[in-house]
């Protein structure tokens, strides 16, 4: 092996420290964090290695062994892209007809792809339902959510995306999930026809036993995977039902937030539990997007399309706001060990998650347009896109 090529694979790793891939909306945890550890030092100009387009819409990407999978529309058509992540090179594609479908915003599909094992699992904001083979495309089974089960769509449509648990696919869609055998596409079973939310389902662990929680259309519930069983619930109802913010969970608590704002509750064990609040924030509201939780704070872009919006600072345990950043819009983000990457108005930021203050180390214009699709860090690349449909790539190496 060349002398120099190997020098240089060892400074990358030493500077990257661990990688990642993240295989599913929110990552391998579900927490919208990522084990991987930024360079110690950032580039002035981050270099963007590589960009493409993907068609409309806001589903973010997910990365796993070397790919990225994400979904956009043109023409009435969803394309699912399975890309090289090296050089956005297309490994295979696969289309079918679908309505953009705009409603006060740009339309588009909103979930993310889902990789497990040698499957990847989309759904439409329509609701139709797919397993492709990883290395090939090809589809292994597809389902019409909708025509099959004859489900209500929510307002803007299905945004959840697919959660893999065992052998079955769970979505939220209908009244309180539904959930397919993995293998066959089969219904495992299914709740009512009734509007869903636009959250992805979170796991739970409560008496040694793992729940799904489902922020669906008025209330959050917590079903039993195996049959979909509800075992408990905790109503909350927002403007126009968009209970969109994925559950955020830490021990025997979970927290949940909307444009009404957020509460923080605690889960008793046993039969029969009974959610109890131990907070309630009504300064922090997110619309759409989920917050994070970083060691003892929750990070979040808070605000919805009528109130102003600003990057905030929450303690976990108390509630109460440590500090406001405002100049954001309606963005995501993510966290990296101790920092947030954050995909705002176009621009990339990345800051310290500290509760003393806001800290950008790095602040770069990636792209213009709409952009309010959470942004991925996977094996030392951050990965953002716009509504319009422009995927960027970029390095945040030193150059």
């Amino acid at each position: 092996m060349n002398l120099r090529i190997c020098i240089c694979g060892l400074l990358f790793l030493a500077e990257v420290g661990q990688s990642e891939d993240w295989p599913n909306w929110r990552g391998p945890n579900f927490d919208g964090v990522t084990r991987e550890t930024l360079p110690s030092t950032l580039p002035d100009e981050p270099k963007v290695s590589w960009r493409t387009k993907v068609g409309v819409g806001f589903s973010s990407v997910s990365v796993s062994r070397g790919r990225v999978f994400t979904m956009g529309n043109a023409d009435e058509t969803d394309t699912v892209w399975c890309l090289d992540a090296d050089s956005g090179r297309v490994i295979w594609k696969h289309s079918y007809a679908c309505a953009l479908d705009p409603r006060f915003y740009e339309g588009g599909p909103g979930v993310t792809p889902t990789v497990s094992g040698d499957a990847v699992y989309t759904l439409s904001k329509k609701g139709h339902a797919f397993r492709f083979d990883f290395e090939t495309g090809d589809v292994t089974w597809r389902r019409d959510l909708v025509k099959d089960h004859e489900l209500e769509p929510p307002e803007w449509s299905f945004a959840g995306s697919p959660f893999c648990h065992d052998d079955l696919v769970v979505l939220n869609c209908g009244g309180a999930g539904i959930a397919l055998h993995a293998g066959t596409g089969k219904t495992a079973w299914k709740s009512s026809a009734e509007h869903s939310g636009y959250a992805t389902a979170v796991p739970f662990v409560r008496d040694g036993k793992t729940e799904l929680l489902l922020f669906v259309a008025k209330e959050l519930v917590s079903v039993e995977p195996a049959t979909g069983r509800i075992l408990w619930r905790f109503s909350s109802q927002c403007s126009r039902n968009v209970n969109a913010a994925d559950p955020v969970v830490d021990g025997d608590r979970v927290m949940i937030s909307s444009s009404n704002g957020s509460v923080c509750l605690q889960i008793q064990p046993g039969k029969n539990p009974e959610p109890k609040p131990v907070w309630e924030q009504k300064a922090l509201r997110t619309y759409f997007n989920p917050t994070v939780r970083v060691g003892g704070y929750i990070y979040a872009i808070s605000g919805t399309t009528h109130r102003p919006t600003e990057l905030v600072c929450l303690d976990w345990k108390t509630g109460e706001i440590r500090w406001k950043e405002p100049g954001f819009g309606s963005g995501a983000l993510m966290a990296a060990g101790d920092r947030l990457v954050i995909f705002d108005k176009g621009r990339l930021t990345i800051c310290l998650a500290t509760a003393d203050g806001f800290a950008p180390l790095l602040q770069a214009q990636i792209l213009g347009g709409k952009c309010w699709t959470a942004p991925v860090v996977a094996n030392g690349r951050v990965f953002c896109r716009n509504a319009k449909g422009d995927l960027a790539c970029v390095d945040l190496l030193p150059q």
